[in-house]
């Protein structure tokens, strides 16, 4: 059987980026069970939820939603499981630094395959305030625009 190759995108959470101002990234691996990792390869997962914890020492991904794996038996998982995440321990330490001196969160930006690997894209981030939405919100409606008017003047219908 072929080795997988490449990157298999699983689940994003796109409103991570909206809520949040992210500040870094750090790619992690994650311990599954068999009937997760075969339900992730249904493509089937939710990020929505999710945050990510420090408890002793080990980074845990919490309120991720993986599906019970549909011909499961008595082994499936139960989807809502705390799942450790694989980071070394130097970073981890880093992250507990900046997590408590500024207030920081970990939240999960994507779940994905890499070379036949579940990783998870964990993002160091503040949260937003709603006036901050706002002005992102204007920046993309303003930068939309002028590519709209690029496009009109390359076209020469100014």
């Amino acid at each position: 059987m072929a080795k997988e190759q490449g990157r298999k995108l699983i689940a994003q959470n796109r409103r991570a980026r909206h809520d949040w101002s992210v500040l870094d990234t750090y790619e992690t691996g994650i311990v599954l069970t068999g009937t997760e990792v075969k339900s992730l390869r249904q493509g089937k997962a939710s990020l929505v939820d999710g945050f990510a914890t420090v408890d002793r020492g080990e980074v845990w991904l919490r309120n991720v939603h993986i599906p019970e794996y549909t011909e499961g038996t008595w082994t499936n998982h139960e989807p809502r499981r705390s799942r450790k995440l694989l980071l070394h321990k130097d970073e981890i330490i880093r992250l507990i630094g900046k997590i408590q001196e500024s207030g920081l969160s970990l939240i999960p930006l994507s779940l994905y395959f890499s070379d036949g690997k579940a990783k998870v894209e964990l993002a160091l981030a503040k949260g937003k305030k709603a006036h901050d939405k706002r002005q992102d919100l204007a920046k993309k409606d303003a930068q939309r625009e002028i590519e709209r008017a690029m496009g009109r003047a390359r076209k020469g219908k100014w």
